[in-house]
């Protein structure tokens, strides 16, 4: 009679208020995931060793069932990493340029060295190929063997009312054509010997330093002959040389981003001086792991719900510091085995209860691809997929920002859950930043699975200590500092109640989603809708 009643109250959502998510037990999974031990977690490395050992070590102590492969609580991710060597030889002309300074290069191909020599330069505006918006930045201009230059973000990132472009790309919202991962992607596809994208700190939503941390080293997804190859190398460059590079041409930099607004640009060839780099390559195939734990459903067990963070952060630096990804994403990984927690303590719900750790979500979201290629459970039954990544560390705050508004119907359930707690819902306030598109929920978008990402990195929290304000100044302070850095660390200064109550709300949207027949979808206007609607049959 009490374990029925038990049960009543756990499925009218009364469990998240008996079982609240507790800000001190996150705090202590993150100091240690973020200690010295755990080597900044990059993966292939001792310290991925070290964390997945702690991980399957808390899925166990929570009660999951492994969920990998062969019974096991992983599943492989196997890497190619590359890392440029010292001292790269590259120059524009007679310019020489300095990796980390004026361009930071890197190559996700299996080769010993890079040789380009004196390769020419073409400015390809943004680079966009979209003939469904009625725009093409090539034109048929032949690219092989070049090295076309992007500006970054989308055709109308900065375009006034009036303007052809205006809205054309959902103004500040970006879409994928806006990120780096897509105009590298364009460059393989029409033969470039290389790619550059310039630098902008507004439109690429974070400084050089976040560009530099990389130091020449690349992850990619190990690729078949017959798979599309990147280019052979990929770069960026500081705003400051790409406009003396325009002037040396004869060029105006900003008359010719302006010129890339209009649906008539052409691509501009950047006078007679030819890129040349030449550099060694180490690269290595390193075996990475997602971490996989489950609650069967006790009624559809091949349906699912999914919590997602990534375990991996940018380990050791070449200056020996730690990069320990405390709040990126120690505190998303601390959320899911709180949920984890819960779960296993209520009667088990209807559909299954994915949990996922992923690998190398900071190389390019490769552990969450790695899975959405290969699924163990299949994705056209999947419900929903919620993802934690850098949740804010300032405190409880009066709402909860959303990324990605107006993509499908788990919005609404985030109002409703967000009213249960006294609570509202803010769009993202910056939409240009093109988080939705950088976060490992992505992998499972692009293939129709309704995704809701919680990132604090979307805008300013509207704190209950200090208001936006407060909440203005802990993200900014956090992406201008810490980000990717090793400031990015535990602090016993850390209030996480207000984190807490951003993983109970997903929690207690995963709960009742879990608990029925409802299958979430996306909205008329999302890009994702007619990839849903392809596995309609899986469904019903």
């Amino acid at each position: 009679m009490r374990s029925t009643l038990l049960a009543a109250l756990w499925l009218a959502g009364l469990g998240a208020a008996a079982n609240p998510i507790d800000p001190n037990s996150m705090s202590e999974t993150v100091k240690i995931l973020a200690s010295d031990a755990f080597q900044g977690r990059a993966p292939g490395t001792q310290g991925e060793a070290k964390t997945v050992d702690y991980l399957i070590g808390r899925f166990r102590e929570a009660g999951l069932q492994p969920a990998g492969e062969n019974g096991g609580w992983t599943q492989k991710v196997p890497l190619l990493k590359t890392q440029i060597g010292p001292d790269p030889l590259l120059a524009i002309g007679p310019l020489r340029l300095h990796q980390d300074q004026d361009i930071e290069i890197s190559t996700r191909s299996p080769v010993d060295k890079i040789d380009i020599q004196d390769a020419s330069l073409v400015f390809v505006g943004y680079g966009v190929f979209a003939p469904e918006r009625g725009w093409d930045d090539f034109k048929g201009v032949d690219l092989k063997g070049k090295v076309p230059v992007f500006l970054v973000n989308d055709p109308d990132f900065e375009a006034q009312p009036g303007e052809p472009v205006y809205g054309k790309f959902g103004g500040q919202a970006m879409t994928y054509y806006g990120r780096w991962t897509y105009k590298f992607e364009e460059a393989a596809r029409r033969g470039a010997a290389a790619a550059i994208i310039i630098h902008e700190t507004v439109p690429a939503a974070y400084g050089w330093s976040t560009v530099a941390a990389h130091q020449g080293e690349a992850y990619d997804r190990l690729r078949a002959a017959d798979d599309p190859q990147p280019p052979p190398l990929e770069a960026w460059m500081q705003r400051e040389v790409a406009v003396n590079l325009f002037k040396s041409a004869g060029l105006d930099f900003e008359a010719l981003k302006k010129s890339a607004r209009s649906p008539d640009f052409h691509p501009v060839p950047l006078g007679e001086a030819k890129f040349s780099a030449t550099a060694q390559v180490s690269h290595m195939v390193v075996e990475s792991h997602n971490v996989l734990g489950k609650i069967e459903g006790a009624k559809r067990p091949d349906e699912s719900v999914v919590y997602g963070a990534h375990w991996d952060a940018y380990g050791i630096g070449a200056d020996n510091a730690i990069r320990r990804g405390a709040a990126d994403d120690g505190t998303g990984v601390a959320g899911v085995i709180e949920i984890a927690k819960l779960f296993a303590k209520g009667p088990k719900p209807q559909r299954s209860i994915l949990f996922a750790l992923w690998t190398a979500e900071e190389q390019n979201l490769l552990g969450s691809e790695t899975y959405a290629a290969h699924p163990l459970f299949p994705l056209a039954k999947m419900a929903a997929n919620y993802t934690l990544d850098t949740l804010e560390t300032a405190g409880k705050s009066h709402d909860v920002v959303l990324v990605g508004a107006g993509q499908n119907s788990l919005e609404a359930d985030l109002v409703k859950a967000a009213k249960k707690q006294h609570r509202s819902v803010t769009p993202d306030a910056h939409p240009e930043k093109g988080l939705f598109y950088r976060a490992d929920h992505f992998s499972f978008a692009k293939r129709g699975v309704p995704t809701l990402l919680i990132m604090a990195l979307g805008g300013a929290y509207d704190l209950v200590d200090g208001g936006r304000e407060a909440g203005n100044r802990w993200v900014n302070d956090y992406t201008a500092n810490c980000y990717h850095k090793a400031c990015d660390a535990w602090s016993a200064d850390w209030d996480l109640s207000g984190a807490a109550q951003d993983v109970e709300l997903v929690y207690d949207m995963g709960k009742e989603l879990a608990n029925s027949k409802r299958w979430p979808n996306w909205s008329q206007s999302s890009e994702f809708i007619g990839i849903r609607q392809e596995s309609n049959a899986a469904r019903h």
